[in-house]
């Protein structure tokens, strides 16, 4: 059973700080491209960022300077950094798995096979 489960999130104040992990089964884990995920209510799920294999990040324009994407192979855990955070980071994020051969745009959600179930962030103003 392929397992992505996440961690991490919580209540913080604008310009506060959280970590969010994933912890993936091996078989999901490995050689694949690891991602996040967020959607606000009432919105659709948009890009965060994004980890290959070997360590390649990508970011949405809107976090990039204030998250960091990483992982641990070793560990089966890819993290989600956030720094200054803002209202509008609120939503419930998502850790995704994508297989390494697919070469579609990272920003699609389509593009990714495996999903957990979501951590909830709150920023408060």
């Amino acid at each position: 059973q392929v397992q992505l489960v996440e961690s991490g999130g919580g209540l913080v104040q604008a310009g506060g700080s959280l970590r969010l992990s994933c912890l993936g089964s091996g078989r999901i884990f490995s050689n694949n491209v690891m991602g996040w995920f967020r959607q606000a209510p009432g919105k659709e799920r948009e890009f965060v960022a994004a980890i290959t294999w070997g360590g390649i990040t990508y970011y949405a324009d809107s976090v990039k300077g204030r998250f960091t994407i990483s992982r641990d192979n070793a560990k089966n855990t890819v993290y989600l950094q956030m720094n200054s955070l803002k209202p509008e980071d609120t939503a419930v994020y998502y850790c995704a798995a994508r297989p390494a051969y697919r070469n579609g745009l990272l920003s699609n959600a389509d593009e990714f096979d495996a999903w957990g179930q979501g951590t909830r962030v709150t920023v408060s103003s």
